[in-house]
């Protein structure tokens, strides 16, 4: 692809901050909307909230790590950046489009490319229903919460919550609960990335429950939809030795 033009982008760190002075002077600096692809340093978190501000402007971009973990993150070096940006492989990620309705009948949608998930508010266990394209598969998870997620997202919060890791390009969405109590045996569910999940509270007065898109909350919710947004593409640069696709793999190897 071409790489002519550049925009730098950077977490608040110093060190990510730095790096972005030094490759400016090194490279030259356009603003995003003009650019050719977009570089972004700093680590994941700082990855997901580029990602998000820069969806619907259909441009590629290529995240150096300058923070703690880098898993959506290619190693930092300040040399052979359009040498490397050039034979960078791409990844087309869809994300989760999260439709919540609230007790006091406000809805909101947010995007999520990792995960939506559902959590309790207070001591109380939420108790959740659960739908999948309209069918009743579970009438009742008591729980912490649940969550729905991506491939690329499945090594994060899922990962975490015992849920499965998810090969990129397998069609899939996983379906996990956090700390299931009854039912206790069931560990949650792969689902087809087209399957349409509804989760409904029960009683949320007396157990209220929070839903997240990535880093956007919704407060007492009585309803959540959670489908993939095919409509939007985000597209992803890795170094084709170290791509996304390895590294989900890997991930299942780590004692």
């Amino acid at each position: 692809m071409q790489t002519d033009s550049i925009a730098f982008v950077a977490a608040e760190t110093k060190i990510a901050q730095d790096a972005m002075y030094r490759l400016k002077h090194r490279y030259g600096h356009i603003p995003p909307d003009k650019a050719d692809v977009i570089v972004a340093l700093g680590g994941d978190g700082f990855m997901l909230e580029s990602l998000h501000r820069y969806m619907g402007r259909k441009v590629p971009i290529y995240g150096m790590n300058r923070g703690t973990v880098g898993f959506l993150m290619n190693e930092f070096r300040e040399i052979d950046l359009p040498e490397r940006i050039a034979e960078a492989q791409t990844v087309e990620l869809h994300p989760l489009q999260m439709e919540a309705h609230t007790v006091s009948g406000e809805s909101m949608c947010a995007l999520a490319i990792n995960e939506v998930s559902l959590l309790r508010e207070t001591r109380q266990a939420a108790k959740l229903r659960i739908k999948v394209d309209g069918v009743e598969r579970l009438a009742e998870l008591v729980c912490d919460g649940a969550l729905v997620c991506t491939p690329a997202g499945s090594t994060a919060y899922n990962l975490s919550a015992h849920g499965p890791i998810l090969p990129m390009g397998s069609g899939l969405l996983a379906l996990t609960p956090i700390s299931p109590f009854r039912p206790r045996r069931w560990r949650g569910a792969l689902l087809p990335h087209g399957a349409e999940v509804v989760f409904e509270v029960q009683n949320p007065e007396k157990r209220p429950v929070s839903a997240v898109a990535d880093y956007t909350e919704v407060r007492d919710v009585s309803r959540v939809k959670i489908v993939e947004d095919r409509s939007m593409k985000i597209r992803l640069m890795f170094d084709p030795e170290h791509n996304l696709e390895e590294r989900i793999l890997k991930e299942q190897f780590v004692e």
